[in-house]
């Protein structure tokens, strides 16, 4: 017999397709009446596949008392209860490594835009503004200093990109690595340094509102942020008022607080780029992300050790 999974959310097709041809699977996010499907399921299912922003908290893992393994597509995990799955002896897994490039890539395109605004020059130019006076003048990238907030795997890869552009880098952890980069012992100071703060933490409690007052006010009114990590870890409400007043230069997001909800007001902003939560979506990462995630699954109902495992 096939080991049963439960699925919480709609996610990636091909990894769904796939995970219904190797296992029994139940669909939280389609069950009419959940308490219900999780009584029926509560004895048989092993595994939880989780996607997206869908908690994998004490109350979930309380109802699957048979559960062993939560096998979640993406890197960050800060969805899943990651102290109650230790305390219960579930093993949770992620994605990593996969997406770095891809996320990278993403990073240093919203550099790009925001520094030299060209979804903006894009929509300019469809509207026929340049037939009557040329665009504005932007900002380059030679030369500045990047400073990145979370120097892990992805954090290189885009120092990585930013080198190649010319750039400058800074960085700051919660501990100093062995890295040709200049520290920085707080976000303050490296948002004081930098002129664009690129933000790579992961998300969580320990690093919601991370990038407040303190931190914009470092960078001031020529700096920029970037963010490709978690909304939360940015004061979104106090970004945007940052931004309506021109207290900083401009900010690149590809993450929100309460996706995919955007505030409004962002839209009516100059000085803002805004993507979809698109950091690591290609075929290709997505693919390579969902492989990894039924990987864990397959070899965790052989009994062998998971390729990724988070706890």
């Amino acid at each position: 017999m096939k080991p049963e999974i439960l699925i919480t959310a709609k996610g990636h097709a091909g990894t769904q397709a796939t995970l219904e041809q190797e296992f029994t699977c139940h669909k939280l996010h389609e069950a009419k009446d959940r308490d219900a499907l999780l009584k029926q399921v509560s004895a048989s299912v092993r595994a939880v596949a989780s996607f997206g922003p869908t908690p994998v908290d004490a109350t979930l893992m309380d109802a699957l008392p048979k559960l062993e393994l939560v096998s979640n597509f993406g890197v960050g995990v800060d969805q899943i209860s990651l102290e109650e799955a230790k305390r219960r002896g579930i093993i949770v897994t992620n994605t990593p490594d996969v997406l770095n490039e891809c996320v990278a890539d993403t990073a240093i395109a919203l550099v790009l835009c925001t520094l030299r605004k060209l979804p903006q020059s894009d929509a300019y130019t469809r509207a026929g503004g340049w037939l009557k006076a040329p665009f504005p003048l932007t900002t380059s990238l030679g030369g500045k200093t990047l400073g990145i907030l979370g120097l892990g795997r992805i954090g290189e890869a885009i120092a990585k990109r930013a080198l190649a552009m010319g750039m400058k880098i800074r960085y700051h952890n919660r501990r100093r690595k062995d890295s040709p980069f200049e520290y920085d012992p707080d976000p303050v100071t490296l948002a004081s340094n930098s002129d664009v703060l690129m933000v790579v933490t992961p998300g969580g409690a320990e690093t919601q509102n991370l990038v407040g007052a303190k931190v914009l006010d470092a960078l001031g009114p020529t700096g920029y942020v970037v963010n490709i990590a978690r909304g939360s870890v940015i004061d979104e409400p106090l970004l945007l008022r940052y931004l309506q007043e021109n207290r900083i230069a401009g900010a690149g997001l590809d993450v929100f607080v309460d996706e995919p909800r955007v505030p409004p007001d962002f839209f009516k902003l100059h000085n803002a780029v805004l993507f979809p939560h698109v950091g690591s979506a290609t075929v290709e990462t997505r693919k390579a992300m969902g492989d990894l995630q039924v990987e864990n699954l397959r070899l965790h109902f052989a009994g062998k050790p998971v390729r990724t495992r988070v706890v």
